[in-house]
């Protein structure tokens, strides 16, 4: 196997109990149940943790709309695109081993911060990664996408 620098953390969030939204964090610490000290830690491994490219966030705005990072409900907030890759594809984020899961589904929430958001978005809001080794991620750590040798 080798891994190929694609781009970097550019934020981190956690969702915590009887609160609403995301708290922005620096690190945060995943296993295999997920994100610590997350809401939705030990829920469902194959829907841990999220990842969201900022370009879901351009796409926004190109249309007008407006949102702080961490709206659309992510924990890694990255400037790579990784939508498009293969579920089983894996990357290295830090101290971390994640492999894409599934495609993230839409949430009604987004509707109330636009109500053209879902259908703008629907491929193109994130996608859920499972943890294959624990570790720390850090906001600015470098994403490294696992390839096998050819």
């Amino acid at each position: 196997m080798k891994s190929i620098s694609v781009g970097s953390v550019i934020a981190l969030y956690i969702s915590r109990p009887h609160t609403k939204g995301r708290t922005p964090v620096s690190a945060i610490k995943v296993d295999t149940k997920g994100v610590y000290l997350d809401k939705f830690y030990d829920k469902n491994i194959q829907r841990s943790v999220l990842l969201t490219s900022t370009d879901s966030y351009l796409l926004a705005q190109k249309e007008g709309i407006e949102m702080d990072y961490g709206l659309l409900g992510e924990n890694i907030l990255m400037d790579y695109n990784p939508y498009l890759l293969d579920t089983g594809t894996r990357f290295r984020i830090g101290t971390a081993t994640l492999e894409i899961s599934q495609p993230c589904t839409l949430c009604d929430h987004l509707s109330a911060i636009d109500p053209i958001l879902p259908q703008l978005l629907c491929n193109d809001r994130g996608i859920f990664a499972k943890v294959v080794e624990a570790g720390e991620i850090k906001k600015g750590d470098a994403i490294y996408l696992i390839t096998k040798n050819t």
